[in-house]
């Protein structure tokens, strides 16, 4: 039976005279089977089909749990496995995912112990294929079931990447979590080749060649989500070093207000981005979410009137309704060849991976100044850097005034776990190092990471993150400096109104998203203010 919502989930609880719960707590710990492969699958794919499963056994009643109460085969199976009469709850089929989601990541951890017992390699999954980690059976390989748990822890604690790295003694595992990396387990380096091995294989890569750096791609599917996972090798003096950089493609696209722009700076980007020419650069370092940010600008003015062609290095994320390539150097399809072929597609909108040579920088510039809007990225540590280093590939400033709209720095900071951040009172140093004056402490309520953390932000007192950012405003004072091909702290001085990364980190700091300690982390003192 297919319900929408919790609503018609309360009112069939009602009437059937079960008991609605519309979550589960997160410290709940479903009891082990006495047949213990039926539980592994009453906590895997069975559970998630049938979106039943069992919670906890209370005064010799097998509480159950499930989103689908007509389903009574699937209740009479669990009590009868348990040999206990069922009492049920209904509560909705999110909450059932996320329960096994949760127990299957503590079983597959305890069972990467196991790894010693033995070592083989499986040379059957391509990387086209679509694995369901969650759906691992016991008797996988115990390599098989450690890999499969690294990937799957990852992807419960929303690491974005996962660093597996040898050293003399041992295999180091390490997660990027919210920016931060964290080791998260080691083993003995006799494991070292066959864990290695797996992952190529995963990838479809060559495990024969380890001298050579190798690039690859696995798709997976844990619990319905897909996930798209870029595999880089690199051969270092102990062996083979990989990183496995995750992205959920079930996750959508921000919008302008998601992403961290404030009130004025997402005024002011929404109404460039309405353009009909001209170029928005988008700036700063590796994993700063320059790409994101492009995307929400992309998926902001998507309409079927518009033809917007974007060509990157890879396509991280699809967008509906936009024609998306990705370059391929081996057969010198470049970012430069990418955009020529681009505009003979009739563009209205067009972005660019990223900037990294003049030839692809002057491309741009024609596609703008001949009625196109560009988009693209450059690496620079801040807005007025951006004008410095199109001067220095060697564009005219000329066209560099005539051509761009704005450039947005930016950098990702650290959110405070909003369960367990504390009020803090800052020291007057502190204030003055991110702009703010020796009142402020009077003015706003400040908040710090807990030192203990809790079990929502594992332990660190941040949970996700958002952006700040530095957006530089092409008006007609900026075009003078240019024109006079003025350094980056000149322009910086001519740009009127424009808040620094850490002027705009501070007015987050004054809302209690993040902490003085992480704004001052993320962001370099500028001498020139």
């Amino acid at each position: 039976m297919q319900l929408n919502g919790d609503n018609s989930l309360e009112a069939l609880a009602g009437r059937l005279g079960f008991e609605f719960r519309s979550n589960i707590p997160e410290d709940v710990v479903p009891p082990d089977s006495p047949i213990r492969g039926d539980f592994s699958r009453l906590l895997g794919s069975w559970g998630r089909q049938m979106k039943t499963i069992p919670l906890a056994i209370d005064n010799d009643e097998l509480l159950i749990a499930t989103s689908d109460p007509l389903n009574i085969d699937a209740i009479d199976c669990i009590s009868n496995c348990y040999e206990k009469p069922a009492r049920i709850i209904i509560v909705p089929e999110t909450e059932i995912i996320r329960v096994i989601n949760s127990v299957r990541t503590t079983l597959m951890s305890s069972r990467s112990s196991s790894l010693g017992m033995e070592q083989r390699e499986d040379d059957e999954v391509s990387s086209s294929l679509k694995i369901d980690l969650t759906d691992a059976e016991d008797d996988d390989a115990p390599i098989i079931r450690y890999v499969n748990t690294l990937i799957f822890r990852a992807a419960s604690e929303s690491a974005s990447d996962i660093h597996i790295e040898p050293y003399e003694n041992v295999l180091k595992v390490r997660f990027r979590v919210d920016g931060i990396l964290r080791e998260v387990d080691t083993e003995d380096r006799t494991h070292q080749a066959a864990i290695l091995s797996r992952v190529k294989v995963m990838a479809n890569l060559n495990i024969a060649e380890k001298r050579l750096p190798q690039d690859g791609r696995i798709g997976l599917r844990i619990a319905g989500q897909d996930l798209d996972i870029r595999v880089s090798t690199v051969p270092t003096r102990y062996g083979e070093r990989i990183v496995m950089r995750l992205l959920d493609k079930s996750k959508g696209i921000l919008d302008l207000t998601s992403i961290g722009l404030h009130r004025e700076n997402r005024l002011t980007i929404e109404r460039l981005i309405k353009k009909s020419h001209g170029i928005i650069l988008v700036t700063g370092p590796t994993g700063s979410g320059k790409t994101t940010t492009l995307y929400t600008c992309l998926a902001s003015i998507n309409s079927e009137d518009k033809n917007i062609l974007t060509v990157e290095d890879p396509v991280e994320y699809e967008l509906p309704g936009i024609g998306q390539m990705q370059v391929n150097p081996k057969i010198d399809f470049t970012f430069a060849s990418g955009l020529r072929s681009i505009l003979r597609q009739d563009p209205d909108v067009i972005m660019v991976g990223e900037i990294r040579d003049l030839d692809t920088v002057e491309i741009a510039i024609q596609a703008s100044l001949t009625g196109h809007l560009v988009f693209s990225t450059l690496h620079t540590n801040d807005a007025p850097g951006a004008i410095t280093r199109l001067l220095d590939m060697g564009v005219e400033p000329f066209l560099i005034s005539s051509s761009l709209l704005v450039v947005i720095a930016q950098r990702l900071v650290r959110t405070l776990c909003p369960e367990c951040k504390v009020r803090t009172v800052p020291t007057t140093e502190q204030l003055r190092e991110i702009g703010l004056g020796d009142d402020a402490s009077a003015k706003f309520k400040f908040y710090t990471a807990s030192e203990n953390g809790c079990s929502l932000c594992q332990r660190s007192g941040y949970k996700g993150r958002t952006s700040i950012h530095e957006i530089l405003l092409i008006d007609d004072n900026v075009r003078s400096a240019i024109m006079q091909r003025a350094d980056a702290s000149h322009i910086r001085s001519r740009a009127q109104g424009m808040l620094s990364l850490r002027q705009d980190g501070a007015i987050k700091v004054t809302n209690g998203i993040t902490s003085i300690s992480e704004i001052i982390r993320v962001t370099q003192e500028d001498n020139t203010e």
